[in-house]
């Protein structure tokens, strides 16, 4: 999008700035949270003395994320049980035409999560939006050769644990409203079916729910831990509906139109590897529909 002069370019920018910020963290609220930063830290600034307002910009959010992750990664060690990105609702049209479809998926923020501050937010500007070495190198006053070095790393280091998974979304519908209705019906057998052999499944409840706090492996034991939570007296009211769920289909669990869960999978050779349940209810502010406003392709 060209800048226009009688558009803050804070708000010219502010889905760019957002999906910067998302992918850094992993976090709605932290993502929103810095952008309010940025924004005060924009209006405090000499408008005039900024000749590229989108770069300045870029490198504000992503100092403001470098700073946040830092602190973050002490907070992690001390969470209860696995830690899991927040889920952010998405529309169709984003998970087909924006460049940040494939890298914000659950399973890829999970991945980037096992990168370094630096090593993540390389990442994000290179390869992800495509700023250029140099450009990041202003960003993060860093040398060019150092910040090629760290985007070799990084690269290197996702490639090798970059999930693989079926692209076939005919599939997935098919198997996601199987798996809801085997969950609905209480069906172990045909939830079973749907799951791979090597299934594991992680929940994150942050000691705020109840939740396993360590990941659950094999068909038999998911299946049935699935539909032991479903039939709960606390999960009494709650239904399962598809959702585009960072950028691919996924499960929403709902009691009437509040959101009180997210399930994103895995679909390899026709079957459900990786189940991610995310229950934490301080994590859930990015399944209301505005929140995923801010990850739509911006039009002129």
């Amino acid at each position: 999008m060209s800048h226009r002069e009688d558009v803050d370019p804070f708000v010219e920018h502010r889905r760019l700035l957002f999906g910067t910020a998302y992918q850094m963290l992993g976090s709605v609220a932290d993502a929103e949270d810095v952008l309010q930063d940025a924004w005060l830290k924009w209006h405090a600034t000499e408008r005039n003395s900024v000749q590229h307002p989108k770069s300045y910009l870029v490198r504000a959010i992503t100092n403001l994320c470098l700073n946040r992750l830092t602190s973050a990664r002490a907070t992690r060690e001390t969470y209860i049980g696995p830690w899991l990105p927040e889920p952010l609702l998405t529309t169709t049209d984003a998970a087909q035409e924006t460049e940040m479809a494939d890298t914000v998926s659950t399973a890829m923020l999970v991945v980037l999560e096992t990168l370094t501050p630096v090593e993540r937010a390389v990442f994000v500007l290179r390869e992800v939006f495509g700023y250029s070495h140099a450009e990041i190198a202003g960003f993060l006053d860093r040398p060019e050769a150092t910040v090629r070095q760290i985007s070799h790393r990084a690269r290197s280091h996702v490639q090798s644990r970059r999930p693989r998974f079926d692209a076939d979304d005919t599939a997935r519908r098919e198997i996601t409203e199987k798996f809801m209705a085997a969950c609905h019906g209480g069906d172990v057998n045909a939830l079973m079916e749907l799951l791979a052999p090597e299934v594991t499944l992680w929940n994150d409840g942050g000691g705020k729910v109840t939740a396993a706090r360590r990941p659950l492996y094999g068909p038999d034991h998911v299946a049935r831990w699935m539909l032991g939570v479903m039939a709960k007296p606390v999960s009494a009211g709650i239904y399962l509906e598809p959702a585009v769920i960072n950028g691919e289909l996924g499960i929403l669990g709902k009691i009437g139109e509040y959101a009180v869960g997210a399930l994103t999978f895995d679909l390899v050779g026709g079957r459900i590897e990786n189940l991610r349940f995310q229950l934490n209810p301080d994590k859930l502010s990015g399944l209301r529909p505005a929140a995923g406003e801010s990850f739509r392709p911006a039009t002129d």
